[in-house]
């Protein structure tokens, strides 16, 4: 494979397929020359550029599997969880390295929250990794918005969850989480309305953020390998099920 970029798309738990696809890189000798990720598909691809590889990932990611590891629910704000706990596992990762400093260069994607606009975390700005990560994680409502040179941002699936259009190399390798196989073709049918509603929500915002990605890819003129895991049984949130999300990334190269 020539050079190429390597996007990976957010997606919360579900982006645990992204080690799947990782492993068979890896197995294949294949490395790529730039790394851009979204929320989940970020913190991933922010391993990856620090010298990584997929089993020293995973083990990382098994501790998302405690939800007390990283969880801590606030009780002021804007978000249902304080960050906190999060910062700590992300800065014992990475320490005090900046984003320039990575041996594979690195795009994070975030929003600005006053302006809407999308930003592009990369070796141009003068930011700690941990600080980018938690800008393109999060997601509001659920975990706090992040400051960062006195501007607000949040998760970057608000502006462009498979972050292709940033890629400089005219071959991508995207894995897209979110994509066509992330949803069911039926109506939610549980027997408790709340259920419904629930899976409704979900399936909502699924969809929005697969036309999205799939508005950016058509509009592309780069050359994309597009690999969408079958996600469509998995919850965002299911991170005690990463054995079975892990698994459905492997093999998809081989298949394209």
């Amino acid at each position: 494979m020539e050079n190429f970029s390597l996007v990976l798309s957010g997606g919360g738990a579900l982006g645990i397929a992204h080690l799947g696809v990782i492993k068979d890189l890896e197995d294949n000798g294949f490395k790529p020359n730039e790394l851009i990720g979204t929320s989940m598909g970020g913190i991933i691809c922010a391993c990856l550029s620090i010298g990584m590889n997929e089993k020293e990932i995973y083990l990382k990611i098994k501790e998302f599997s405690n939800i007390f590891n990283w969880i801590k629910f606030s009780f002021k704000g804007n978000s249902i969880i304080n960050n906190s706990k999060i910062d700590n596992l992300l800065s014992s990762i990475f320490l005090d390295r900046k984003m320039k400093d990575t041996i594979i260069p690195l795009k994070l994607i975030a929003t600005n929250l006053q302006s809407g606009d999308k930003k592009v975390f990369s070796s141009k700005d003068d930011v700690y990794i941990k600080d980018a990560l938690l800008c393109t994680m999060a997601i509001p409502g659920i975990f706090d918005e992040h400051i960062v040179n006195n501007q607000t941002y949040v998760d970057g699936f608000l502006c462009e969850n498979l972050p292709i259009s940033e890629s400089i190399y005219p071959n991508i390798l995207a894995v897209d989480v979110l994509g066509k196989n992330s949803f069911e073709n039926t109506i939610p049918n549980n027997f408790f309305k709340t259920s419904n509603v629930l899976d409704m929500f979900e399936k909502s915002i699924r969809l929005m953020i697969y036309n999205q990605s799939k508005t950016h890819i058509e509009y592309s003129n780069k050359n994309i390998i597009l690999l969408e895991p079958n996600t469509k049984l998995f919850k965002t949130y299911q991170f005690h099920k990463h054995k079975d999300i892990r698994s459905l990334g492997f093999e998809l190269l081989e298949n394209n």
